[in-house]
């Protein structure tokens, strides 16, 4: 058993990656038609501070950073209506300064040691049995709130009054949505880290828009450039020896610019 372990040991990794482009095509696909990049970039630098709580506080770091990215998502999203500043002018703001915040009091912590650069640039590779389980679970709520509340979230997104009048709970729908996004997030980060996480729920579905021709299409096409550009970064990384995070990022970037020019023939 051991050596089985021993020799397929990228299994766990690869399944995890893939697991989590299923979910961030179709939970991406909402950022891109909501213009909601800003708020995943939020969310994903303000979980640092939550990951140095955490330590502080000798919680799980994977704990942590779902708590903290929760409870921020849930701050953030009322934000976003206050009219003296622009959402995008506000997101930008918060973003920078958690983010700042929290290298800062990592960096004063006594005695506390913290792979940051995995939680920057992810550490597919260092991926166990456990997390991937964590990812499997998360996966599999996640892909089915959102297929149980599709067309309600379709709707809210294409006008949210004519969603109200045809009596679906708005705020609920948008509140799910929300929180969703902040668990996928915090999973994302063990994987493509910090400052990719947002790059994984944006270039995949902006490379399927170009491809599809309904919303259904363009969930599903994202779903698969995201596995695509999973195993083409896994590979990059066993063969040249790349970092596997901005590998996945690399590939999931090359498919775009693939896909506009299959767009422009």
């Amino acid at each position: 058993m051991n050596d089985w372990m021993m020799n397929y040991w990228w299994l766990m990794p690869l399944l995890s990656g893939v697991l989590l482009a299923c979910v961030t095509g179709p939970l991406g696909s909402f950022v891109v038609w909501r213009r909601m990049a800003f708020f995943g970039d939020t969310l994903a630098h303000g979980a640092l501070l939550g990951i140095t709580l955490g330590v502080l506080s000798d919680l799980n770091p994977t704990l942590a950073l779902v708590l903290s990215s929760a409870v921020l998502a849930l701050v953030l999203y009322p934000m976003q209506r206050i009219e003296t500043l622009s959402s995008d002018t506000l997101l930008a703001i918060i973003s920078h300064s958690m983010l700042a915040v929290g290298l800062v009091v990592l960096s004063l912590a006594q005695g506390v040691r913290v792979d940051l650069m995995g939680y920057l640039f992810g550490d597919l590779l260092a991926v166990t049995g456990d997390d991937a389980l964590m990812v499997a679970a998360a996966a599999m709520v996640c892909l089915g709130l959102i297929a149980w509340q599709w067309r309600g979230l379709l709707a809210t997104t294409i006008s949210q009054e004519l969603a109200s009048i045809d009596g679906y709970p708005v705020s609920r729908l948008n509140l799910m949505l929300v929180l969703i996004l902040a668990l996928v997030i915090a999973l994302a980060m063990k994987i493509v880290g910090i400052l990719l996480v947002s790059a994984m729920l944006i270039i995949p579905p902006a490379a399927a828009r170009s491809l599809s021709r309904t919303p259904e299409q363009m969930v599903v096409i994202a779903a698969l450039v995201g596995v695509l550009a999973v195993i083409a970064g896994m590979s990059a990384s066993f063969y040249w020896d790349t970092p596997a995070g901005p590998s996945i990022v690399v590939a999931a970037t090359l498919m775009f610019v693939a896909s506009l020019a299959v767009k422009r023939r």
